[in-house]
């Protein structure tokens, strides 16, 4: 099932009962953009509670917002929206200068407070998108991440993958079993309040990725999810399968391929198939 030269890391639990099954699930790993789960919770739980504005507005003008391959991190012109806007692109098109304008608004202690709350404790955010980026340039021996966007080709893989980024240890990070803990309480409405709780989970619903988790289930299994890559070596997913019996299944898949790749639907299909054959193990 999956391919050669790639590790993987798996968790599925039932909702509707005990059912769990897993591999090397409670190994760190790196999280990528399967974090913006937890910072989205954490924003929508704040403005539940009166505690901030989700309609305030934030201004992204370009050249001081953070890079990306999607959403308003790639556009030309300033950008002005609400908060909840830039909530609605971190998680349907996982937009890092959304994300960084949401959780600079959240603070990344208001994350972690909520993960700990929820007895998530080895779910760990090492800043946001920017930090991120900032850190892998550092670590290759760039002044800033622009320099490294243009050096990328003289880069060697070695190089690379020594960057403190792919370390679970020194980034951030979660376990496969965590993830799909969150996602569990999000999906019982215990992860925050209500309203908070469906609203993460309505944005799940509408992610435009459809090529990795749901490419394992039919088209009459309601697949909501939230996917991370990380320099074209780092592929997960994670996410929340509904059956039309009602059984529903929460799913978290990391993977980690030996060498850069720009596409890798073989890994991208591994993933889908993995969480289908587990799901069918607990059906």
């Amino acid at each position: 099932m999956w391919p050669e030269g790639v590790e993987h890391w798996l968790h599925v639990r039932e909702l509707g009962g005990s059912g769990q099954v897993g591999e090397r699930e409670d190994e760190l790993v790196v999280a990528a953009s399967t974090f913006k789960v937890a910072v989205a919770l954490a924003f929508f739980d704040l403005a539940a509670a009166g505690r901030l504005d989700k309609r305030e507005r934030v201004t992204l003008p370009p050249g001081a917002r953070t890079d990306g391959p999607s959403g308003v991190s790639i556009l030309h012109d300033e950008v002005s929206l609400t908060l909840r806007d830039a909530a609605a692109l971190m998680l349907t098109v996982s937009d890092n200068a959304a994300t960084d304008a949401v959780l600079a608004r959240v603070g990344v202690e208001r994350v972690h407070e909520r993960l700990r709350e929820l007895g998530l404790v080895d779910t760990y955010l090492d800043g946001g998108c920017m930090q991120l980026m900032d850190a892998v340039a550092l670590d290759l021996g760039f002044a800033e991440w622009d320099d490294l966007l243009r050096a990328e080709g003289e880069i060697s893989t070695e190089q690379l993958l020594a960057s403190s980024t792919f370390d679970p240890a020194r980034t951030t990070r979660t376990t496969a079993r965590e993830m799909t803990g969150l996602l569990a309480a999000i999906w019982r409405d215990e992860a925050g309040s209500p309203a908070a709780c469906a609203e993460v989970r309505r944005l799940l619903g509408l992610q435009l990725t459809r090529d990795r988790l749901a490419s394992g289930f039919p088209a009459d299994v309601r697949v909501s999810a939230k996917s991370g890559s990380w320099f074209r070596v780092v592929r997960n997913e994670v996410g929340v399968v509904e059956y039309p019996d009602g059984r529903r299944y929460a799913i978290a898949v990391f993977t980690r391929a030996q060498q850069p790749d720009a596409r890798r639907p073989d890994v991208d299909r591994a993933i889908g198939a993995a969480a289908r054959a587990a799901v069918d193990s607990l059906r």
